[in-house]
């Protein structure tokens, strides 16, 4: 079973390198088995990344305001509703899985998503404000629980 572990955002953008932060975190946690891949990448351009794995987790910073700072949503794709995106360059998640359907690509069959509450994602060159940086080890924690239950299951099968 291949599993990608997608941790997505920009570093220089204060909280929004939460993703990168813990994709580093994970690489020293996991072993070969799993791919971990950082990415300032948006849109269509994911969609090269996803293919041929089996599972993917994504990790992405997200501002809802409902949450405070450091919260961690964790969800499947199937939860996500449709987006209506301006353009291919503004695609989200539920577009690249609507694509890598209609041509036919290999696409992880189970997507989680973990979204963690920011505080500020526009202080240039800004490090993770406190509660983000709180985050981290609980997230990356989760994370590995999840993988090791998905290769227990493919033990299992």
């Amino acid at each position: 079973m291949k599993i990608l572990i997608l941790g997505l955002g920009n570093e220089l953008l204060s909280d929004d390198g939460v993703g990168i932060l813990a994709a580093r975190n994970l690489k020293e946690q996991l072993d070969d088995s799993v791919e971990v891949i950082e990415s300032s990448l948006s849109g269509i351009a994911l969609l090269e990344l996803f293919a041929g794995h089996d599972k993917a987790i994504v990790i992405d910073a997200v501002c809802t305001g409902r949450d405070p700072a450091g919260f961690i949503r964790e969800f499947d794709s199937a939860s996500l509703g449709p987006v209506l995106a301006p353009s291919p360059h503004y695609s989200g998640l539920p577009e690249i899985l609507a694509l890598a359907r209609q041509l036919e690509v290999e696409f992880p069959r189970e997507i989680r998503i973990f979204a963690v509450e920011t505080g500020d994602m526009t202080t240039i060159g800004g490090t993770l404000s406190k509660p983000v940086a709180a985050a981290l080890a609980p997230l990356t924690g989760r994370v590995v629980a999840l993988v090791r239950e998905w290769q227990r299951e493919k033990l299992h099968a």
